[in-house]
């Protein structure tokens, strides 16, 4: 199942030339991730109240085209795969049909000590439902 995360793009988001700043792709795409963990039923502030976290490890980006302000855009995301420690997530956004951007986000599951730390299985039941 595919999470869809609608947002509009606010004159903050934009550079001289008028069109979205490319970093802040990284954070829309950012919100989209974040969204489905709570949708998923996933409390990140009971995991890090338990000295477990979410992050990126490793992030693969394309630039297909631009949008500018008051656009309407639609992060899709939708999870590739859950292996030990590790979930990697497919992202796009869209504004309506046409590709904006597009990516491949691997998020570790670390303590508070920066060490990898295996999914709970009842966190991988959660996730699932986004699975490709």
């Amino acid at each position: 199942m595919i999470h869809n995360f609608d947002f509009r793009i606010f004159y903050e988001d934009t550079d001289l030339a008028g069109i979205v700043y490319y970093a802040n792709y990284l954070k829309f795409i950012e919100r989209g991730r974040s969204t489905l963990i709570r949708e998923s039923g996933i409390d990140q502030a009971l995991l890090r109240d338990l000295g477990h976290f979410f992050v990126v490890k490793k992030i693969n980006a394309e630039y297909h085209a631009s949008a500018k302000l008051d656009d309407e855009l639609r992060v899709e995301t939708q999870l590739i795969k859950i292996s030990g420690a590790k979930v990697e997530f497919n992202q796009c956004v869209f504004n309506k049909n046409l590709l904006l951007f597009s990516s491949i986000v691997t998020v570790a599951f670390i303590t508070a000590q920066g060490h990898p730390k295996r999914l709970p299985n009842d966190i991988i039941d959660k996730l699932k439902q986004f699975a490709a």
